[in-house]
């Protein structure tokens, strides 16, 4: 499963015509860190077309747990889902920094899709993707251990939204251990312990809402459900002085 929409956001897909129009249909809104955008379960019908930030999407489970499904970024639209078909809302979609975002009513942008075609087959895209995705997650869920998913995770993390850095690529998304937790259906103990071993093998390096990963190949391997490169003890970083 990806966390991440497709490498082209839905708003960078459209025509610079569209995309003009689809903005001038809403109302520009800004949200803080942590505040939700769109409750689960909620009869509303808005779609949020996301300018700048980062926003995470989750349920909640049987056990009354958070699953992260997706992050959310600027260029991608979140809400469509009841828009199309206006029935209850799917996730909850939450703040993870400050957003800035453009609010639009289901009615126009149903409109908004109708006049548009090829708008209309990107969100018929972008669903499809987002379903693929979700049967993937739920293979993942049955059979990978809780490192593989880990490990796939940050791996995917680093690829899309970490930078070059101190010897690595370093994340600085966000996201405490309870969300890198509920991003891939484990309990924060089990993600402290795998954090752990990815620190002893010199796979990773974790700090304050930030990890650096020294090692890709590594991560990639792991996340492959094929083991530590070697098999051997873990990898013992050098002290600090």
């Amino acid at each position: 499963m990806s966390l991440f929409g497709q490498d082209r956001s839905f708003l960078d897909a459209l025509t610079p015509q569209d995309r003009r129009a689809l903005l001038a249909e809403g109302a520009p809104r800004s949200y803080r860190p942590g505040e939700v955008m769109i409750r689960e379960r909620d009869t509303t019908t808005y779609v949020l077309a996301l300018l700048s930030g980062w926003a995470v999407v989750s349920v909640e489970t049987e056990r009354a747990a958070r699953l992260i499904l997706a992050v959310r970024g600027a260029g991608e639209v979140v809400g469509d889902l009841a828009a199309v078909d206006q029935g209850p809302r799917s996730a909850t979609v939450t703040a993870l920094s400050r957003v800035d975002a453009v609010s639009v009513s289901g009615g126009r942008f149903r409109g908004f899709l109708a006049a548009r075609p090829h708008a209309t087959s990107l969100i018929m895209r972008q669903l499809s993707a987002r379903l693929r995705s979700a049967d993937s997650e739920r293979r993942s869920l049955a059979s990978a251990t809780v490192l593989q998913r880990l490990a796939a995770r940050l791996a995917e993390l680093a690829e899309r939204a970490g930078r070059t850095q101190d010897g690595g690529t370093v994340v600085e998304l966000p996201l405490p251990q309870h969300d890198l937790a509920a991003a891939i259906g484990a309990t924060r103990e089990a993600v402290a312990k795998a954090l752990r071993q990815l620190r002893e093998h010199g796979v990773v390096r974790t700090a304050n809402r930030r990890v650096t990963v020294v090692d890709m190949r590594a991560l990639f391997r792991l996340a492959q459900g094929r083991g530590f490169p070697g098999g051997g003890p873990p990898h013992k970083p050098p002290p600090t002085v």
